[in-house]
């Protein structure tokens, strides 16, 4: 009866590291797969205008058909400010695409979820799907 107890008492030891191993594991795989913010994946078209403890401005500048690569925006999301006209692609991580299409003077709110919901286009790359550069400023409030 002490050794049934001892085996159990192992045998459940055993359960607890392997569970404990895959969660770690899981956990890993998801933070390899975490979307880098705008500024560090796409350098080149998202320029830091301003920055302070109540808000980040950017701006934004696409050449005709320029591309960058799998991004995130801060949460909540930010006031978009087209400078001109606007035509992208954006495309989620799951492949799911869609088009925008702003002309120059429009504002907006883009809500923002990055790494809440990997699927949502709060994460995408993005393209510029015109013959012609297209130019943002950017306001993203920061949550305190």
């Amino acid at each position: 009866m002490k050794s049934a107890k001892r085996l159990f008492g192992i045998g459940l030891l055993l359960v607890g590291f392997v569970v404990g191993f895959s969660a770690s594991e899981v956990r890993g795989a998801f933070q390899a797969r975490a979307v880098p913010d705008v500024l560090v994946a796409a350098p080149d078209e998202y320029k830091l205008e301003f920055e302070n403890e109540f808000v980040r401005v950017s701006r934004v500048k696409f050449p005709a058909h320029g591309k960058a690569p799998m991004h995130a925006h801060p949460s909540p999301g930010g006031v978009i400010v087209a400078i001109t006209d606007q035509d992208a692609r954006l495309t989620a991580p799951d492949g799911s695409i869609r088009e925008v299409h702003y002309k120059a003077g429009q504002v907006r709110w883009a809500v923002s979820t990055p790494q809440v919901d990997a699927t949502t286009q709060s994460a995408h790359a993005e393209e510029n799907v015109a013959d012609k550069p297209f130019e943002l400023i950017r306001i993203d409030p920061k949550v305190r």
